[in-house]
């Protein structure tokens, strides 16, 4: 007997609520996409809180809970986990921090620009980052600070006077803790924060310390940025200057994840673009499949990545893809875009890989790791939809693939975690 194989697509941020532009619909119900709705057709379907109801979660919360875990259990933080990714040791005690180049007024802590408008190339920013290295010295500790992609990068500071505590806030204003959680503010005051110890660590000198070295690491950092030839350069040109970095989402531990490959009996491998979802992959024992970074040629992007997918699934029993696309232009409250992404999507990635796949032998799983309604240009707590397409149960019989008509399939209302174990069941 042939045993089934799953593909396990995840698209970045897709979920949406109705646009009056686009006729009272989502992104994805207003795009054309005709493979997406044939799989739809084939499915069974439902709709998804990926870590829990009224949690807006960031993507790493939600990439775990999706993957079969339960964030609450396991997670220490995006900041542990990208740097990681990136090749820096984290041991139990160091303060690891996701971390954005922004802008700031030069004379007050007023923010112009959380992201350097986009544009900061992965050039210039390791340029900066080694003026950071170099040049900056802290009061009692060491830190090592690298640039991932574009204006993103990790930094881990260690203190020469013992173990530091992750109980700290962020200095990133658009994001705060809620328990174990980072989540992104609705609102926020667009104010460089002081790093200060939670309300529950108020008395903790491992806080302390933490909150400590975080804010002198900003001040210091931020006097160094505003005087480099990269921002003297980017001032000429007209364009903002990355003289900031915002810290948030902080961990004093990585996460001890038992391998997926244990739990689900499944040699698994996954396509991976940013620093977070590497991390998890690895620290979860997922294969990553080498892949081309993405370029601004989507459509070239996709196409080497269905091809990818159908090379990987002669090794793999299942493939984790999670594809960026629909998220970034969410934030930028540009519904057009996000739209033109998700039928970009649909015909290039799945129009190529559908005709090639043997389908009597495949489960295809599509859903996403959290809702990026455009109108708020954050992520949300709604719900995203999902459908499971495969040979040998019988389909829903909804028409497309869109947040609406999920909602009216048989699987109903779902938790992250228990995605997974529902995907094993349909493979058997």
């Amino acid at each position: 007997m042939t045993v089934k194989k799953l593909l396990y697509v995840v698209l970045d941020g897709l979920g949406d609520r109705p646009i009056d532009a686009l006729g009272n619909k989502t992104p994805l119900a207003a795009a054309e996409t005709p493979n997406m709705d044939k799989l739809a057709k084939s499915a069974k379907s439902g709709y998804v809180y990926t870590v829990g109801e009224k949690i807006a979660p960031e993507s790493d919360i939600a990439v775990i809970s999706i993957l079969g875990y339960e964030a609450s259990k396991y997670y220490t933080g995006r900041g542990p986990l990208e740097s990681y990714a990136e090749g820096l040791e984290v041991r139990d005690g160091d303060l690891a921090y996701r971390v954005n180049f922004a802008t700031k007024e030069t004379s007050t802590r007023k923010i112009l620009d959380r992201r350097v408008g986009r544009n900061l190339t992965t050039e210039e920013a390791t340029l900066l980052s080694k003026d950071i290295n170099k040049k900056v010295k802290l009061e009692g500790a060491t830190f090592t600070f690298k640039n991932t992609i574009g204006h993103r990068g990790v930094l881990v500071i260690r203190s020469a006077k013992g173990k530091l505590s992750s109980e700290v806030t962020n200095t990133d204003p658009a994001y705060e803790k809620e328990g174990v959680y980072g989540v992104a503010k609705p609102t926020f005051e667009n104010i460089v924060q002081i790093s200060k110890p939670t309300e529950e660590s108020k008395d903790s000198s491992e806080a302390r310390e933490a909150a400590r070295l975080t804010n002198e690491f900003v001040e210091k950092s931020s006097l160094i940025l505003e005087n480099s030839d990269v921002n003297k350069k980017r001032k000429k040109e007209g364009k903002l200057i990355a003289n900031l970095i915002l810290t948030r989402d902080g961990g004093d531990r990585l996460p001890k994840f038992p391998r997926i490959g244990d739990l689900f009996k499944l040699n698994m491998g996954c396509f991976v673009e940013m620093p977070v979802e590497k991390g998890i992959a690895l620290l979860t024992g997922m294969d990553i499949v080498k892949l081309p970074l993405p370029t601004k040629d989507l459509k070239k992007d996709y196409l080497i990545r269905s091809q990818k997918v159908i090379e990987s699934m002669k090794t793999y029993d299942a493939l984790y893809i999670h594809i960026k696309g629909p998220d970034e232009p969410a934030h930028d409250g540009e519904y057009s875009k996000k739209k033109e992404s998700i039928e970009l999507i649909d015909k290039y990635f799945f129009g190529n890989l559908l005709p090639e796949l043997d389908l009597e032998n495949v489960v295809i799983a599509v859903t996403a790791d959290h809702s990026t309604p455009c109108q708020m240009k954050a992520h949300s707590d709604d719900p995203v939809p999902l459908i499971i397409s495969g040979k040998g149960f019988a389909p829903d019989g909804i028409s497309v693939f869109s947040e609406e008509e999920s909602r009216k399939g048989s699987l109903g209302a779902l938790h992250g975690h228990e995605l997974m174990k529902i995907f094993m069941s349909f493979l058997k």
